[in-house]
């Protein structure tokens, strides 16, 4: 099937890509995959990679800043950068870092990575675009333990209050949070309610799903604020990964190498051209 092709070669990318630099956050990229992909590559955001600008644009942003292989792959397989500066990633003076940021990088919306702040940022163009009378959307996608943030909830408040259904909010639920589970840290079991509770439309839905992924977006609220939980997997499509919080912020050893180049079906001609970036 194409789209499961697809996806593994954007785990394949995300991998060489963070293995070249020495580090990387593979798990916090590999939950998004799904949802990045449908937005770009399924027709929902509308963008001209040739016009990354263009003034009637929907606007993406990326509040989990630590999850950018995710965005900087899809980016580059739809043209708004070459694989050459992809390859540059946290590389000495390299535009792309760790986290997204503007204005060096064609397609990123908003400088994120202090967890808290995309959602205010997302909301605030949002509000500008409904006192311009425009009908470009805005998409954020927050980390579930991202959602610990108070700003975030100042807000929401702020965006049901002004009624933006032109805003849609995407949460990452893969319930790990850097070196441990959400629920330990804040005993959060049930985001959706909260949202509920504050007027917001809630869609519950399989964050890998990509057929549902893409009919959600095609069948949103149009006149309440949309918020998208989106159930996924930290680590999804590696073995040694999945729903470990030990991979936050690591990369494999040499044994456990073997299963990622197995996996995600990486050639040794890959993984050779890859070390030469080391």
């Amino acid at each position: 099937m194409k789209d499961n092709k697809n996806l593994l070669n954007i785990r394949k990318e995300i991998f060489l890509t963070g293995y070249s630099a020495s580090m990387s956050h593979l798990a916090s990229a590999y939950s998004i995959v799904e949802l990045i992909y449908v937005l770009y590559e399924k027709n929902i955001l509308k963008y001209d990679a040739t016009n990354p600008k263009k003034e009637d644009r929907d606007i993406f942003i990326l509040s989990k800043g630590h999850g950018s292989l995710a965005l900087y792959v899809t980016l580059q397989r739809c043209g708004f950068f070459d694989k050459a500066f992809l390859r540059s990633f946290a590389k000495k003076g390299s535009h792309l870092g760790g986290e997204p940021t503007i204005p060096d990088v064609a397609g990123i919306e908003a400088t994120t990575g202090s967890l808290g702040h995309g959602l205010s940022i997302a909301t605030g163009i949002a509000m500008a675009k409904k006192i311009d009378k425009k009908n470009e959307k805005v998409y954020v996608l927050l980390g579930d333990g991202e959602l610990e943030e108070g700003t975030v909830w100042e807000a929401v408040m702020f965006a049901v209050h002004q009624n933006l259904s032109n805003l849609v909010i995407i949460v990452d639920n893969n319930k790990i949070q850097k070196m441990s589970t959400v629920e330990n840290v804040m005993s959060i079991k049930d985001w959706g309610s909260k949202f509920k509770s504050f007027g917001c439309n809630v869609i519950q839905i399989d964050g890998h799903n990509v057929e549902k992924i893409e009919n959600t977006f095609n069948t949103l609220d149009k006149e309440k604020l949309n918020v998208i939980i989106a159930n996924t997997v930290k680590g999804k499509g590696l073995s040694l990964m999945e729903n470990d919080p030990r991979w936050h912020w690591r990369l494999p050893s040499k044994k456990e190498l073997k299963t990622f180049v197995s996996e995600l079906e990486i050639s040794e001609e890959e993984l050779e051209e890859c070390k030469k970036h080391i």
